[in-house]
């Protein structure tokens, strides 16, 4: 008996590594996982092992790949936590440092200050982005000022940069590619939108060397060939890479101007597909790169809200009134609203559309008859919040009014904040069967980028779960106004 051809969707995500082996329906085969341990030196500081990564890819993998019986792999693909910064040595392909995490903000000091000499305008008009730490640039700039030697060895050529995307390709490659496509080179704050090309001038304001930079090249097709490591094999195609929201975009079928989606994990991330054209926000969101593949270069706006999931982890680990993050939905479910507490999740800082890296969380509306199920409940409603002011602002930037929002992600298995979101936003919540979309939107990527059939493009959105607005609007306007006073105290 033949093996059966599958494709591979590495997903390398803040919390942990999902790998899923795929057959030509997109069917699942395997699911493999791994968690990566948190690092958090100092307050506003937030690191990962890239070692540590890389061990949770294999691992991850050798588990996918037991569960899948008699397979021929015919391509990976590789998605990834996006703006997360690494560098190493070219030659021992060893890393220099930790790498800084999207959430880090350290680097707001150095943003204020490039803001306050004026360079904001270029900035955004050159990348399609706000000056903010989240992005990779300033995390670059602070690795080289701080990591001893470093800024010689990387002018003489020694060291490579990379988002996660372009440190896997190198290991997988056994460094022989020094790669990373468009969707992830857009959240560095040195490609130019427009030429996508590293901008000259943005490397320049940020003093980062272009001898560190990779390659920009497309998200999909044969992009290297795998070295063997572990349980992967050698001669296998390395046949896409995307940052995680662009994957599920891709993923959730979100393939024409005006559609959109929400993914809900560490953070929660809207995209809007606008077409082949950037969209340059006036609204404070982002505009960046959605994917680029033979057929050509897709745009999106993009919102971001840096706490969502990590907000339950934090009734979890930091309050300690749940034990699992399973626990609370029903906990939020057992009192039947707020009772007047409001959560501002800033746990690290305020993204899109204000963009605070100093914000704070707040506790609003405390009384003595407040009780955990009420956190819980106003932890739920802080995360649908956020999606609602960034679909706001989407639907001014775009001119476009969302009649229904696509979701997925793991917190999108908590029904009551499914419904929650559909309330506070007013319009229909669609959750796929298949909720692991950005998985899964690499490895058809993948496909398409050796020319392998897969099902049709509509197949992920069968049999979804569809959540209805029922709240009154007068509560809904309750919720919202005190959110707005909340937000902005």
């Amino acid at each position: 008996m033949s093996s059966r051809p599958v494709v591979v969707g590495i997903d390398q995500g803040t919390t942990g590594t999902t790998v899923l082996v795929l057959d030509q329906r997109l069917s699942l085969l395997g699911r493999g996982y791994r968690e990566i341990p948190q690092s958090y030196p100092l307050p506003g500081q937030v690191e990962h092992d890239p070692e540590a990564i890389w061990q949770s890819v294999l691992a991850a993998f050798a588990q996918a790949l037991a569960q899948s019986g008699s397979v021929e792999i015919a391509a990976i693909g590789i998605t990834n936590q996006r703006e997360t910064t690494v560098l190493w040595d070219r030659v021992t392909s060893q890393p220099v440092a930790p790498a800084i995490v999207w959430q880090d903000r350290r680097t707001a000091e150095l943003c204020e200050r490039l803001r306050l000499d004026g360079a904001e305008p270029l900035v955004r008009e050159r990348t399609g982005l706000v000056l903010d730490p989240y992005f990779s640039a300033s995390k670059i700039a602070w690795l080289l000022d701080h990591v001893p030697d470093l800024r010689r060895r990387t002018e003489g050529g020694d060291i490579a940069f990379g988002t996660i995307d372009s440190f896997l390709l190198w290991r997988l490659s056994g460094g022989r590619v020094h790669l990373t496509d468009p969707s992830n080179a857009s959240r560095t704050l040195l490609l130019d939108l427009e030429s996508l090309e590293w901008s000259p001038e943005m490397c320049r304001l940020f003093r980062v060397p272009t001898a560190l930079l990779p390659e920009v090249c497309p998200s999909s097709g044969r992009l290297a060939v795998t070295r063997g490591a572990g349980d992967i094999p050698a001669g296998i195609f390395l046949a896409a890479a995307a940052g995680d929201q662009q994957a599920a975009l891709f993923g959730q079928g979100c393939l024409k101007a005006g559609d959109a989606k929400c993914t809900f994990g560490t953070g929660s991330f809207l995209l809007m597909n606008v077409g082949r054209r950037p969209v340059l926000s006036r609204h404070r969101l982002l505009g960046t790169v959605a994917w680029q593949t033979a057929e050509g270069t897709a745009y999106a706006l993009e919102g971001s809200a840096f706490v969502s999931g990590a907000l339950i982890q934090w009734l979890r680990d930091g309050l300690g009134i749940i034990k699992q993050a399973a626990e609370s939905e029903g906990l939020a479910a057992s009192v039947p609203d707020d009772g007047g507490v409001t959560i501002v999740p800033a746990l690290a800082g305020l993204g899109a559309p204000y963009w605070r890296p100093d914000a704070r969380g707040a506790i609003l509306g405390l009384t003595r008859g407040t009780r955990a199920a009420h956190i819980a409940r106003a932890a739920l409603q802080a995360i649908a919040l956020q999606t609602v002011d960034l679909v706001r602002a989407m639907e001014k930037d775009s001119g476009r009014s969302l009649t229904a929002l696509r979701v997925d992600g793991g917190a999108t298995a908590n029904n009551l904040l499914m419904q929650i979101q559909a309330d506070l936003l007013g319009v229909d919540i669609v959750r796929p069967a298949q909720v692991e979309l950005t998985a899964l939107g690499v490895a058809r990527l993948a496909a398409a980028g050796i020319g392998l059939g897969v099902v049709p493009e509509d197949a992920p959105n069968s049999g979804p779960t569809i959540f209805q607005p029922r709240m009154p609007v007068p509560e809904r306007e309750r919720i919202l106004t005190r959110w707005r006073e909340a937000i902005a105290q």
